[in-house]
């Protein structure tokens, strides 16, 4: 297939190159240029989106997607093209676009992902899907290059939803854990010994078994996942919230430790945890 990848940054690149391994004609653009100077051996062409089959987007915020979609519409695509929005946006942005690419002959689907910068480069991410079916089984060779599991939640906005909801629990699991494993480590027991437990009994979850080990303790924190990018994500679930009637209490901690926790935004996202730790 010929497929656009726009936004080379830690997703979009291994993306792009899961894609390009897998047979497909691939042709990408960055408005960075450090960004295009790292996508060695992958066609950089600005029209990218000119003729393409399927379109993947990887763009930091719901401004970026908006200008990328003017720019794509204006490119030409191929009829029947679907364009893959993988980017964290809010559900309104979807909800926008899809009816007018559906009314230029083409298919918007938000298709956010999980599984970081690793997943992309294995080809192992989870794909939260709000669109069309359809569009989704012409996009299914995009996908099987870069996703191990892909789940059609509903319709334009629905994929956003479920991303949002991800992170925040995302956002209070690494807290929660961080807490707890502090507790248990001031009373007497080390935190390996404690995720030991924890992680073959009920109280287990991601920041457990892969954040804590992987690049909490480690010390590496290079999950190519930034705080501040976590913070945007909060901020778009806290206005979902508000919109659907408020936050709970729970969440609405989760969002205010967050958004004061002095972490850098350009630092590791797992710092936040490694901060509660040290919280006296």
């Amino acid at each position: 297939m010929r497929v656009a990848v726009i936004g080379l940054g830690a997703m979009g690149l291994p993306m792009a190159r899961r894609i390009l391994a897998a047979g497909h004609d691939v042709t990408a653009w960055d408005l960075s240029v450090v960004r295009r100077s790292e996508a060695r051996g992958i066609a950089l062409v600005e029209r990218a989106a000119a003729g393409a089959e399927v379109i993947v987007l990887s763009l930091p915020h719901d401004d970026a997607v908006k200008g990328a979609a003017e720019v794509v519409l204006g490119a030409g695509p191929a009829p029947g093209c679907v364009v893959l929005d993988c980017s964290t946006v809010a559900p309104e942005t979807p909800r926008a676009l899809a009816p007018r690419f559906a009314d230029a002959g083409f298919a918007w689907v938000d298709a956010p992902v999980s599984g970081g910068p690793a997943g992309a480069a294995a080809g192992t991410l989870t794909v939260m899907a709000g669109g069309d079916a359809a569009a989704l089984d012409r996009a299914k060779p995009v996908l099987d290059a870069i996703a191990g599991k892909v789940v059609h939640v509903g319709g334009p906005g629905a994929g956003a939803v479920a991303k949002l909801v991800n992170n925040l629990l995302v956002a209070a699991h690494l807290l929660t854990a961080a807490e707890a494993l502090r507790m248990g480590e001031r009373a007497g027991v080390d935190i390996a010994a404690l995720l030991s437990v924890v992680n073959g009994a009920s109280g287990r979850s991601a920041a457990t078994e892969v954040n804590f080990p992987r690049w909490i303790t480690s010390g590496s924190f290079d999950s190519g996942f930034t705080a501040g990018l976590m913070r945007k994500d909060l901020r778009l679930a806290g206005a979902l919230a508000a919109a659907m009637g408020g936050a709970g209490s729970v969440s609405a901690a989760v969002l205010e430790a967050w958004a004061t926790s002095g972490v850098e935004d350009g630092a590791d996202f797992n710092r936040v945890a490694q901060a509660r730790l040290r919280d006296v």
